[in-house]
């Protein structure tokens, strides 16, 4: 709903820019457009521009660490219920109805402590995501106002609206791409990057580190 409400305001803009354009002829006297200049409008693609940053392997890295200590960590509770379900089973019939009941009520905790393990991990992963690529992202901005700024680009739009998403420009000219403008204000080589990830250069979404699939537990045979 956000990126629906964010994608509806930019056209707003975009629309409200043009058409102040096509009326300024008969509303203004023609010293006034000239003053004015035409609309400039920009676009980059912020996703393929953090793959490029130097952070971008240290956030992969990280995530991925969190990610494996948290499978490892559910395969472990995960073996534990199955061993202790199968202990359950064998010794099921010798039980007096207490014991089985304690046992029952046992091994239901485990599964409730497993599932909501999960949970709470795939949350986690999605929080250090956001700590870790936040500030990184900040920066790419901080960019793009400079290159906006110094290029005269009233609007700078994002290519690219996210992964399994449509782009939000569809067709734009390659001289109003301004990615090479920001990565060198970055400080990185667009020719390296570009060379480097030949997909992404060319158009879609190349993310700096993959963000935190999700981390579900899985549920006991019984």
């Amino acid at each position: 709903m956000k990126k629906n409400l964010v994608m509806a305001f930019a056209a707003a803009l975009l629309m409200g820019g043009l058409n102040a354009q096509a009326q300024a002829p008969t509303a203004a006297p023609a010293t006034t457009t000239a003053a004015a200049g035409p609309l400039k409008l920009g676009y980059t693609n912020i996703d393929y521009v953090l793959s490029q940053t130097p952070e971008a392997k240290d956030i992969q890295n990280q995530l991925t660490i969190q990610r494996t200590q948290s499978e490892n960590e559910l395969k472990r509770m995960q073996k534990e219920l199955e061993d202790k379900y199968g202990a359950y089973e064998k010794g099921a019939a010798q039980m007096s109805d207490v014991i089985r009941k304690d046992r029952e009520t046992e091994l239901q905790g485990l599964q409730a402590r497993i599932q909501e393990f999960g949970r709470t991990a795939e949350q986690s992963l999605q929080a250090k995501y956001q700590q870790l690529v936040n500030p990184v992202v900040q920066k790419i901005q901080k960019a793009i106002d400079a290159v906006a700024k110094e290029s005269g680009y009233q609007y700078v739009f994002n290519l690219d609206a996210g992964a399994n998403t449509i782009p939000i420009l569809l067709v734009a000219p390659e001289e109003n791409n301004i990615t090479e403008l920001v990565l060198k204000k970055l400080g990185i080589d667009p020719a390296k990057a570009a060379a480097a990830n030949k997909p992404a250069a060319t158009g879609g979404s190349t993310p700096a580190a993959t963000k935190p699939a999700s981390t579900s537990a899985a549920t006991p045979k019984k």
